[in-house]
């Protein structure tokens, strides 16, 4: 091969020489389904195989994804699109691997993992890293739909004392209202839940029960979890820059695949650090994190800015199930509906939110719209509000 290489004119040696050096600088990209081996994929990926993408089970064959990716690049995934287009975020193995010692070291240690999410979602694919991380089996809820007994016999399977699980709050709800599943969770060292706010009600009763929580915040571009109840765990650094959060350290993603515009936006370098613009409203006191919702859930009623997860938080002491969306008002310009799935009428008390927050009506709805990942789907929901208009 050497010899035929040199025999080549330079012209066409050079254009070989350069695709060479191209392709080792790439790594095949691999599309695993959510049913399939995403754990033995996932090693593969963190140890230079291929980079690993895992299909949506409702959407098998991805469009638009390269059979190709840089070196650099491990693992592709896709966001949920709770508010949005879907977008897809390139993560290095080294971010991966230090979101998972970031967690083992905020946790007290390693244990034993149990996957009770999607693995086309960041939190599931966190929990298979963390397995990995800890040497010890994955325990997977088996079904197609997680269920109080699922959990229940996936606990069974657990054989060491430390163990540990990743919830988003509609599964710890379902789990207390069951008492086998309750006590399944009982046993548990530490129960991370995050993927959206908790409802402090929801914490209380948790905790009550003797449950072990840690509420946890990130995103996709940040690994999943970095933040645990308010403190950044690992090396991630936290900064509030006119009202929005950033993040940075190891776990921050490579950008958005195919979107170098959207990247340059979100991802910045700021006083000689990496930073992820999140979007998320909050404060920072040098110690602890305060997430208040999106930077752009902000709505103008009457000329007065009313932050829907202002009024998403106080509703859920109510409404468990709470989601807040913004809709059209033929004399205030817009107002907020909260939407619920519980049929009593209660009061929710937004009289400090100011005047604006007075125009906020509850739309009781039979079940909410919810995607995979356990988010509530705002944009179904945007759409069911428009069609409920008084």
């Amino acid at each position: 091969m050497r010899s035929s290489a040199n025999a080549t004119p330079t012209g066409v040696r050079s254009r070989g020489s350069s695709e060479r050096g191209r392709h080792r600088m790439t790594r095949e990209l691999r599309i695993v389904p959510a049913d399939g081996d995403v754990l033995s994929a996932l090693r593969d990926a963190l140890g230079g195989g291929p980079a690993l993408f895992v299909a949506d089970p409702a959407r098998p064959q991805p469009h638009g994804l390269p059979a190709q990716v840089e070196r650099r690049i491990a693992l592709v995934v896709e966001t949920s699109g709770s508010t949005g287009r879907p977008k897809r975020v390139a993560l290095g193995a080294d971010a991966v691997l230090a979101s998972a010692a970031a967690s083992e070291s905020a946790l007290g240690g390693p244990g034993q993992w149990v996957l009770a999410l999607p693995t086309h979602y960041i939190a599931g694919l966190n929990v298979l890293a963390r397995a990995i991380s800890s040497g010890f089996d994955l325990v997977a809820v088996e079904g197609e739909h997680f269920t109080p007994a699922a959990f229940v016999a996936a606990t069974a399977r657990v054989t060491e004392p430390e163990r540990f699980v990743s919830l988003v709050p509609a599964q710890v709800a379902a789990l207390l209202d069951d008492p086998d599943a309750t006590q399944a969770l009982r046993s548990y060292t530490r129960v991370l839940v995050g993927g959206q706010a908790m409802p402090a009600t929801l914490r209380s009763r948790a905790e009550a029960a003797g449950i072990r929580i840690t509420r946890t915040y990130g995103s996709s571009e940040t690994c999943g979890g970095c933040v645990y109840d308010g403190h950044p765990i690992g090396q991630t650094v936290v900064r509030v820059d006119d009202g929005e959060v950033w993040l940075g350290g190891p776990t921050l993603a490579e950008g958005y695949l195919g979107d170098p515009q959207l990247t340059a936006e979100r991802f910045v370098v700021a006083d000689g650090l990496h930073w992820f613009r999140t979007a998320d409203a909050g404060t920072w006191d040098g110690e602890r994190l305060t997430v208040t919702g999106r930077r752009d859930d902000v709505i103008v009623s009457g000329g007065v800015k009313v932050a829907l997860g202002e009024i998403e938080r106080r509703a859920r002491e109510v409404y468990a199930d709470a989601v807040a969306v913004a809709t059209a008002h033929e004399r205030w310009g817009q107002a907020a509906v909260i939407v619920t799935a519980d049929p009593q009428d209660r009061a929710v008390d937004l009289s400090e939110l100011g005047p604006a927050a007075r125009q906020t009506r509850v739309l009781h709805v039979e079940s909410i719209p919810m995607l995979p990942s356990g988010k509530p789907d705002r944009v179904a929901l945007a759409a069911l509000v428009a069609g409920a208009a008084p």
